[in-house]
């Protein structure tokens, strides 16, 4: 047993428990998968993260990300969280202001513009038509006809996303869905109308994560919705809403740089800083 870092952050929020938390523990080499697997679903966030020392040359640190139930390979909301834990304790972005998070999908960059970290979207590890039989199963599950679809595909960069487009923000506020009969996790997205504060509306529902159900905010999804409408459907930047059926307030900053490299940001804020004892 022995004491290390620990903090709770808030993510895609400016206020705290308005956005999306996530616990990171500082300092986690020795701890084995089973460990932080036992941490993790004690937690009971969506995500935990443990912080180690990089293997790659050009990484400033090593992020291993949980569920209660199983590791990933990346999630957005953890890797905003878990930079801003990091810097915060004392870690030194490059020269050029970025941090390098080395994590199952590889390097991920992220940087700070206007003292908001956003992280570049890694690229799609799965993409296109959704198999007939899934797309039906995805269209019952969340309790609506064919006809409302504009758009499905798989948008996968970790997690196993597919992405649901429908006419409007309304309709996805409107969703009950049968979470436990989706066959996979499910994002969907609506626009709003020209005048709101937002530009679309997010839901993810995650089956297969135990106690979650519905993610409040999840920078993953908002990521590959963007490599698949972003300059397409969406303006190559917008802003997107989620959480708000659970009366959280997420608020998730889409860039499309000049390279095209899709940047997603938001705000992040320490709601619990101490030690936890593994």
């Amino acid at each position: 047993m022995s004491t290390r870092g620990f903090r709770q952050v808030d993510v895609f929020t400016a206020v705290a428990t308005l956005g999306n938390p996530v616990a990171v523990v500082h300092d986690a080499e020795g701890l084995s998968d089973e460990q932080m697997q036992a941490f993790a679903r004690w937690t009971n966030l969506s995500e935990t993260t443990f912080l180690l020392a990089p293997e790659h040359p050009d990484a400033h640190y090593r992020l291993r990300i949980f569920t209660p139930a199983r590791e990933l390979p990346f999630a957005g909301h953890p890797t905003l969280g878990s930079a801003h834990a990091w810097l915060e304790a004392g870690g030194r972005a490059g020269a050029d202001g970025t941090v390098v998070q080395e994590c199952g999908v590889g390097l991920v960059r992220l940087r700070a513009t206007d003292g908001r970290l956003a992280f570049a979207a890694p690229p799609l590890i799965r993409e296109g038509a959704v198999e007939p039989g899934t797309a039906a199963q995805v269209v019952a599950g969340l309790g609506i006809d064919a006809a409302d679809v504009l758009e499905m595909a798989w948008a996968d960069n970790g997690p196993g996303w597919v992405g649901v487009r429908l006419a409007s923000a309304e309709q996805v506020l409107a969703l009950t869905p049968s979470i436990r009969d989706l066959p996979v996790d499910v994002g969907v997205i609506g626009p709003h109308a020209d005048d709101a504060e937002c530009d679309v509306e997010v839901r993810a529902f995650v089956p297969h994560a135990a106690g979650i159900g519905e993610d409040p905010v999840t920078g993953s999804l908002n990521a590959s919705l963007a490599q698949w409408l972003a300059g397409r459907v969406l303006p190559s930047s917008y802003v997107a809403a989620q959480g708000t059926v659970l009366g959280r307030r997420g608020r998730v900053h889409i860039d499309t740089d000049d390279d095209g490299v899709i940047w997603v940001g938001g705000d992040t804020l320490s709601t619990v800083v101490g030690t936890v004892t593994l």
